[in-house]
C-alpha cells in the first residue's frame, strides 16, 4: 500500500479586518514602484510596510510585484529589426493622438 502525501492549502488571513480608509490603498500602490527601488526616505517606507502589515491584499500585490521585478532584471531586453522599432513608434504615437 502506498501512502499518499497529505497536502494542505495554506489559508490568506482574513482581509475583513482591515478597513480601507478612503484612496489609502492607492496612495500606496502609486509609491510601490519606488518603495520596491529603495528611493523613498526612512518615513514614508515605515508608513508603508506598516500599511502592508496591516492589509494582506496590498502585501500579497506587492511580493508579486516583487516578483515580477525581479523576473524582468534577469531576463535579456529583446533584439527589435529597425522595421520592428518604426512599427512600434507608428502605433505608440498613433495611441497617444487617440487620447
Amino acid at each position: 500500500m502506498v501512502k499518499r502525501a497529505v497536502t494542505m492549502k495554506r489559508r490568506r488571513p482574513e482581509v475583513t479586518s482591515h478597513r480601507h480608509e478612503a484612496g489609502r490603498c492607492l496612495h500606496i500602490l502609486r509609491e510601490l514602484s519606488a518603495f520596491i527601488d529603495d528611493e523613498l526616505s526612512g518615513d514614508i517606507c515605515g508608513e508603508i510596510r506598516r500599511h502592508l502589515g496591516a492589509c494582506p491584499r496590498c502585501e500579497e500585490f506587492v511580493a508579486s510585484l516583487r516578483q515580477t521585478v525581479s523576473l524582468c532584471r534577469r531576463s535579456p531586453a529583446p533584439v527589435l529589426s529597425q522595421n520592428d522599432r518604426a512599427r512600434m513608434r507608428a502605433k505608440i504615437l498613433a495611441a497617444a493622438r487617440a487620447r
